[in-house]
């Protein structure tokens, strides 16, 4: 990452929370719950920074989360890439986010560098909260770490079963009720969305007068029914996503011809200071997902700029969404037309005071405030009671030498 890169996201930290990069945390008598204060450590993936300089959801709702519970009043660690903004303390286990690191051909070592630093650590938490999913679960389960773990992507591969199966003494956080299905008999103790600060994006009056699409070039996606959506209308559409790696020859073949037609224009990933004017001026977001999304962080950036959002009917959609009010619910192509054209006829100042409701970070650092609670207090951590673990299930051995089926 650029210096003045850095610098600016110090900057706009700075304006968020109130104190000078690097300065002592604004300690107040108590947590805005009531709480006592607590020693917290917030565990991070390393391929992005806290927040991250573009795309990057698990990361920024860390940052977020941090920046809440400091300004609460807690004593906050945060184990993270060494270029992370942060009001708490800064723990690097590796000097830059693995993904912009070309020099970095095994990322999970500077994983097991950082599960070593916190087995060293421990002593000095009250609680740990984890967000690297399951890489954490030996050493807690073998150390007895206070500890919990919020799931950030999806849930719905096999192959996590007999994982969450051989590991039901886990807590974990879901960020939306539909993540948990593909897993019921995990450890769940709590469900806790996402939230943003109040005074990071500002709304906007959709002046732009075209369609905005938000995240990433994939299949999952859907990039493609949202340049579908626009040209139906004849409304611009405008696409800020990356392309991740594995996503190459996706873009190339599938989506590279799309962005030639005239409507349509990439301008590539954006940061969090360029998001207000992005989001603002759009008439809505599309989000024309086609899988089981966890959360939708780009929903909830929309709807703090006051822009409505077409939404297909997937994963955690419905409760985000309150349909005819922040957006609207859609099955298919067709029904999205129509609800993209409707969408200008929604009162944005109305979409962002449910944003303001429902989705502040404050909101969302008190929801784990009380869980946090329940971890110091040794207090059972489930949403009901344990189920028996499963006999694993033995997976057909790999034949080699002959074609397969």
């Amino acid at each position: 990452m650029r210096d003045e890169d850095t610098a600016c996201r110090r900057n706009e930290l700075e304006h968020r929370v109130g104190t000078p990069y690097g300065a002592p945390p604004p300690w107040h008598a108590g947590c805005t719950r009531g709480a006592a204060l607590m020693r917290i450590a917030q565990v991070a993936p390393l391929y992005e920074s806290v927040p991250p300089a573009g795309y990057g959801g698990t990361e920024r709702i860390v940052a977020y989360l941090t920046e809440a519970l400091v300004a609460m009043g807690h004593d906050v660690t945060l184990y993270a890439s060494g270029d992370s903004c942060t009001p708490a303390r800064l723990v690097p286990a590796c000097p830059r986010a693995l993904r912009l690191d070309d020099g970095c051909r095994d990322r999970l070592v500077h994983h097991w560098v950082l599960l070593d630093m916190l087995a060293q650590d421990h002593h000095s938490y009250d609680v740990i909260h984890f967000h690297v999913d399951y890489l954490h679960f030996l050493l807690s389960r073998q150390l007895q770490l206070p500890q919990l773990t919020t799931l950030h992507g999806r849930l719905d591969l096999p192959e996590l079963v007999p994982l969450y199966d051989r590991f039901p003494d886990m807590p974990v956080v879901s960020i939306s009720m539909a993540q948990r299905r593909p897993l019921p008999r995990a450890r769940w103790v709590g469900s806790v969305p996402h939230g943003l600060p109040l005074d990071m994006l500002q709304p906007g009056e959709g002046a732009g007068e075209y369609f905005a699409f938000l995240g990433r070039i994939s299949p999952e996606k859907r990039v493609d029914r949202a340049i579908e959506i626009a040209v139906a209308l004849g409304v611009p559409l405008r696409i800020a996503a990356k392309v991740d790696p594995v996503d190459e020859v996706y873009h190339r073949q599938n989506i590279a011809p799309l962005l030639e037609h005239p409507l349509v224009t990439h301008v590539g990933e954006i940061s969090d200071a360029q998001k207000s004017k992005f989001l603002g001026d759009a008439t809505a977001l599309l989000f024309p997902i086609d899988w089981p999304e966890p959360f939708g962080l780009a929903m909830i950036e929309a709807m703090a700029c006051g822009t409505p959002v077409v939404a297909f009917d997937h994963g955690s959609v419905r409760e985000v969404i309150d349909e005819g009010e922040t957006g609207f619910i859609v099955d298919d192509l067709p029904s999205a037309i129509v609800a993209a054209r409707r969408a200008s006829r929604l009162d944005r100042q109305r979409v962002r005071a449910t944003f303001e409701r429902r989705f502040s970070s404050m909101r969302m650092a008190e929801d784990y405030v009380a869980l946090y609670e329940r971890v110091v207090a040794s207090r059972p951590l489930d949403d009901g009671p344990l189920p028996p673990p499963r006999a694993p299930q033995l997976l057909p051995r790999a034949v080699t030498g002959g074609a397969s089926a």
